[in-house]
């Protein structure tokens, strides 16, 4: 199934030492997820949906699924084709 690009509108708070980090986004249907955890901050690149920034590996509702910040200030997540 092919994969693509899903922006999304992201809360997210500085750390006071300076750490940009996720708090809950807004999926295309109004919906709000709450990140639970971030288990992982690094560079990389979506391999599903194309496009590279910060990944961060989040635990939302108890499933892993990646949120990246591209270098052009945009967040995404790898949305599915007729999902």
């Amino acid at each position: 199934m092919k994969s693509y690009k899903v922006y999304v509108d992201v809360t997210a708070r500085f750390s006071k030492d300076g750490r940009l980090i996720p708090i809950s986004f807004l999926w295309k249907d109004g919906h709000v997820y709450e990140i639970q955890r971030i288990t992982d901050v690094c560079r990389a690149a979506s391999l599903k949906a194309g496009g590279v920034g910060i990944r961060y590996t989040c635990i939302i509702d108890g499933k892993q699924s990646h949120l990246y910040y591209e270098d052009n200030n945009l967040w995404f997540v790898e949305g599915k084709a007729g999902a």
